[in-house]
């Protein structure tokens, strides 16, 4: 008898061993599952992976004889009601050069709408070299009625891309753009339909 309820205190203990293990292995990788879209974003900003390009807090780059044509394209996302385009298509720039850019967004509804942009660069190996001083994909933007802003983005092309074989000979770079709208409760009845607009 006492050889039952020592059998069964040890299966007991064993099984109690086996649930905690459990519970901690679900712990791990609901943590690891939580932190894996920061963990990706923080990969792909330090490495460029996907044409995620760099940010900079200012350029000491040595301007290079080398031009290189930047493009711009842009999109918005369904549901929101906004147009938005660059004002040039392209523009010719030294790697090295800071160069300002500007965009232009309408919010075509009848109320405030905010919107996020996300952004990367095609081919997408310029992404470790394609660096952002300033951006309004930095933050989310708000605009009110009908109302138009001009956005800019400053940038420069880090030098070291002339001594990577997969962008030492590319005479182009695009950087793309996409609007989303920033809160979901922008509901298809309360807006107009946004018209998509490329550049390029």
């Amino acid at each position: 008898m006492q050889q039952d309820d020592a059998a069964a205190a040890k299966t007991a203990r064993q099984n109690r061993r086996v649930v905690l293990g459990c519970l901690a292995a679900l712990a791990v990788m609901g943590g690891v599952t939580a932190a894996s879209p920061t963990l990706y974003t923080m990969f792909c900003k330090a490495t460029g992976y996907g044409g995620t390009t760099q940010r900079a807090d200012s350029n000491t780059a040595k301007v290079l004889d080398r031009t290189l044509t930047v493009r711009f394209d842009s999109n918005v996302a369904p549901g929101l009601p906004w147009t938005f385009e660059p004002d040039v298509t392209k523009m010719d720039v030294k790697i090295g050069e800071t160069a300002l850019a500007f965009f232009r967004a309408t919010n075509n509804s009848d109320k405030p709408v905010k919107g996020q942009a996300i952004f990367n660069v095609a081919p997408e190996a310029f992404g470790s070299y394609f660096n952002k001083i300033e951006c309004f994909c930095f933050k989310e933007q708000t605009l009110q009625p009908h109302q138009t802003v001009e956005m800019p983005v400053t940038f420069f092309l880090d030098p070291k891309l002339v001594e990577d074989s997969s962008t030492a000979l590319q005479p182009e770079v695009t950087l793309s753009y996409s609007f989303f709208p920033a809160e979901p409760k922008a509901a298809a009845a309360d807006v107009a339909p946004a018209q998509p607009k490329k550049g390029g």
